[in-house]
């Protein structure tokens, strides 16, 4: 299957150019919980410390796609993970780079849900965009969640 077009959920499109952002390197799954834990300040701090429901419900979908598409990126994406999230207009831009650039994010079909694998199809409905690219030996798997 021709890599630009592997999955339609998941397309084939760069990133929307943002700011840097914050930037986490990634080795292991297990740095994960620290790691969400940060962004989880992060965004709080971002949002003026706004205690409302939206705001926390906010809160929770960035850290939610960012945790899944960063354990993705451990788990089946090779080494190099770096992950960042960077205000974009709107929307909070949440993009994990690995060195897997021949293997596209690939949705589960025909498995059990209790088996996971749903993680890209739950980002693709909660963004606004989203996509996937290569440069050189890179993959970057990005969305866009309003803010």
């Amino acid at each position: 299957m021709d890599r630009d077009t592997a999955s339609p959920v998941w397309p084939s499109a760069a990133p929307p150019d943002a700011p840097p952002g914050e930037v986490w390197p990634l080795e292991h799954v297990s740095e994960l919980p620290r790691v969400r834990a940060q962004l989880r300040r992060h965004l709080v701090a971002a949002l003026d410390g706004s205690g409302s429901d939206d705001a926390a419900e906010l809160v929770d979908r960035v850290v939610l796609a960012f945790d899944e598409m960063a354990s993705n990126a451990l788990r089946h994406g090779g080494s190099g993970v770096v992950a960042r999230v960077a205000p974009h207009g709107a929307s909070w831009l949440v993009e994990v780079c690995d060195s897997a650039a021949v293997a596209p994010p690939t949705p589960a079909i025909g498995r059990d849900p209790s088996q996971g694998g749903l993680g890209l199809y739950l980002i693709a409905e909660m963004s606004t965009a989203h996509g996937w690219h290569t440069v050189g030996g890179t993959k970057s798997v990005w969305a866009l969640l309003p803010r």
